[in-house]
């Protein structure tokens, strides 16, 4: 597509498709055309893949080690690329979170601060929600399992409109870099299955299998998209070729 943008002649063939695994020294695609409009595209197009394929790379590992929960990103996303951040998770074979604040409610820590507590955070919402006639997926979030508590009696006694409670810092660093993950377990059984829940806080690729393993539902990670190693992709330009081209059209 950038290619297409700087030069509709250019012609771009892919050895391979979206998802599929690369390796060092792999040859996946080549372009052809104007040198001059090549290079002007190169590192705009470097710049996608490299994210991309880092933002992909990172999230099948990470995927592979929560099953059977799922991984999710989250919105720290780089500024204008939320769109190709959240399909590079897709890719990657995770799933995504909300893409903004019109597509879901989620009731963060300082939102439970001003409300004065979880549970009339959540009537706030729940009443919001009524009265302008919106239908949407609400999420709260939980530190402590006393606010677990609080939230499954609201929600035993209160019409609400919450799908999913999240888990925040509800495990332990371990010294050899793994996670504790008891107080998480024992969230989940006091939910038992009445909400999706969604671990978050101190995941990284190595304490998201202990994550995973504790019945979550999701398990979600802003490293995915807001610290990621980039993929080392280059663009070679073929000296002889072009040197060939150049002699049949006079210009070497």
């Amino acid at each position: 597509m950038i290619f297409a943008e700087v030069d509709p002649s250019l012609k771009v063939e892919w050895y391979i498709k979206d998802g599929d695994k690369v390796h060092k020294g792999l040859k996946f695609g080549k372009v052809q055309g104007k040198a001059h409009s090549i290079v002007i595209a190169e590192r705009v197009v470097l710049n996608f893949m490299q994210r991309m394929s880092g933002i992909a790379t990172l999230t099948k590992a990470m995927a592979d080690a929560a099953h059977p929960a799922y991984i999710l990103e989250t919105r720290k996303t780089a500024p204008g690329l939320r769109l190709v951040d959240k399909w590079a998770v897709l890719i990657g074979g995770g799933k995504n979170h909300r893409m903004g604040l019109f597509d879901m409610v989620m009731i963060k820590d300082n939102h439970i601060s001003a409300a004065g507590g979880v549970n009339k955070a959540l009537k706030s919402v729940d009443e919001y929600l009524e009265q302008n006639k919106l239908q949407m997926g609400v999420e709260v979030e939980t530190r402590t399992l006393a606010e677990v508590h609080e939230v499954l009696e609201y929600a035993s006694q209160t019409k609400t409109s919450l799908t999913r409670i999240m888990l925040d810092n509800m495990v332990i660093p371990l010294s050899n870099g793994d996670v504790e993950v008891s107080m998480l377990k024992e969230a989940v059984d006091l939910i038992d299955g009445r909400f999706e829940t969604e671990a978050s806080g101190n995941v990284t690729l190595e304490t998201v299998h202990s994550i995973g393993q504790t019945g979550v539902t999701y398990v979600s990670s802003g490293a995915l998209t807001h610290s990621v190693k980039a993929l080392d992709i280059s663009l070679k330009i073929d000296t002889e070729l072009a040197l060939e081209v150049g002699r049949r059209t006079k210009r070497a």
